[in-house]
């Protein structure tokens, strides 16, 4: 029998036993939390993994980085800290001479509200026709029970690789990937690397990046149930109908970036502007004194300036909301403030890199054929491929689309045939030892 059957019936085989681990997951409370909330249960989730790839031969790292371990980046919001939120990374060494391989996954998970509304509780995983249900099944609890299990295989058939091997888990994905980058700068690296979000079998090559600018409007107060003399004259502005300028600027913008080919990708929508979130005005009877509008921008990799970051696309922005506001007579006196939040940069992997024909082989081989796509919003590869030099890609289960819903699932199936793939692309690029 070829190692490639053997490693297909043993994750077969070990189906019951995939699912007992996804569930197992799922039942440690990991919600994605600010900066000021307390620790949850991500440290007796990681002493868990540790203690099963430790059985499996591993070599086990469990640390709880520094703040300043991830500071001085536009990615990270200020006062994060990691206590009570340990990373972990699990080394298989390998007999030598082949290629290293990372495995990474997010153990945070989105809110489960509003929670009356899951059919069974969120946190306790539940099989129903087939699909495994709860919190982080489809994203990515799932994903994390592949990589850890295809590892666990391979062990158990006795299969020494010639790379290393490194299965990393980090928290903190979902809010602004600190743990993914604590992990990197921990040291964290690989020849390349997988991380198996649902991707419903693509090979994600890219992933947009994202910037959330917030633009502030001042108008002038007055009373609003008597009539007011022009702006000029001292009467009242309101800064909720002068906004309407702004959001007009950004609409145009919208539109005028669907048009233009820098704009374009060949596995990722185009770069966008998307008002999320206004505010305004103070009291009922009130002219408005400021209106403040929060936008989600997405930008591309060739979008990037020569450090990564989103740089050009924030000045674009604001020369674009400058020229709206200097044909406004009131905003070219009172120019609208804009404010930027966090920097999440975007990343590309060459489509022909070697660790995306191996996955796809696997894939394959595995019942999936396989496809290249990207990501629209943003995942932890980006973090590997641009702070640890380890190219890394998607590849993982179906599907996004069930991610951060009530009632998210994903099919058993998919657990056994990702599992499968990974533990054959592992042994592609890394190599079988002799």
């Amino acid at each position: 029998m070829t190692l490639e059957q053997r490693i297909l019936d043993e994750v077969a085989a070990g189906r019951e036993e995939l699912v007992e681990l996804t569930s197992a997951l799922i039942g440690f409370d990991t919600t994605a939390r600010e900066p000021s909330d307390p620790a949850r249960a991500e440290a007796d989730l990681q002493a868990y993994l540790g203690d099963r790839l430790r059985s499996a031969g591993a070599a086990v790292d469990i640390w709880e980085p520094e703040p300043g371990d991830v500071s001085g980046t536009r990615q990270i919001p200020p006062g994060l800290t990691f206590e009570g939120r340990p990373q972990l990374a699990a080394r298989f060494a390998g007999a030598g001479g082949g290629r290293s391989l990372l495995l990474n996954g997010h153990i945070d998970v989105v809110p489960s509200d509003p929670r009356e509304r899951w059919t069974s509780d969120p946190n306790e995983a539940e099989v129903r026709d087939g699909n495994l249900y709860g919190r982080g099944a489809c994203d990515m609890k799932g994903g994390v029970a592949c990589m850890v299990y295809a590892t666990e295989v391979l062990a158990r058939l006795g299969v020494k690789l010639a790379g290393d091997v490194v299965v990393n888990t980090v928290t903190d994905e979902e809010s602004s990937g600190a743990g993914g980058l604590a992990a990197a700068r921990h040291g964290v690296s690989a020849d390349a690397g997988i991380v198996p979000e649902p991707t419903a079998f693509e090979v994600w090559v890219a992933c947009r990046g994202s910037l959330t600018p917030t633009i502030t409007v001042d108008g002038r107060p007055g009373h609003a149930e008597m009539a007011q003399p022009h702006w000029k004259d001292g009467g009242a502005v309101n800064a909720i109908e002068k906004m309407s300028v702004v959001l007009d600027a950004v609409r145009r913008l919208r539109e005028e970036w669907m048009g233009r080919p820098d704009k374009r990708h060949a596995y990722l929508s185009s770069g966008t502007i998307v008002p999320v979130k206004i505010s305004g005005g103070e009291w009922a009877v009130t002219y408005p004194a400021s209106c403040s509008l929060t936008c989600e921008v997405m930008y591309l990799p060739g979008n990037a300036d020569d450090d990564g970051w989103g740089r050009e696309v924030e000045a674009e922005i604001e020369t674009w909301i400058a020229a709206a506001a200097a044909a406004d007579p009131w905003l070219a006196l009172h120019p609208p403030a804009i404010e930027w939040a966090l920097d999440i940069p975007p990343a590309e992997v060459d489509a022909e890199h070697p660790i995306v024909e191996a996955v796809a082989r696997a894939s394959a081989a595995a019942g999936e054929p396989p496809s290249l796509g990207g990501l629209d919003s943003w995942f932890d590869a980006a973090t590997f491929t641009r702070f640890a030099s380890t190219p890394s890609i998607g590849f993982g289960p179906r599907s996004l689309a069930w991610g951060h819903t009530i009632d998210e699932y994903v099919p058993v199936d998919d657990l056994v045939s990702c599992t499968q793939a990974l533990a054959l692309a592992a042994a592609d690029y890394c190599g079988v030892a002799e």
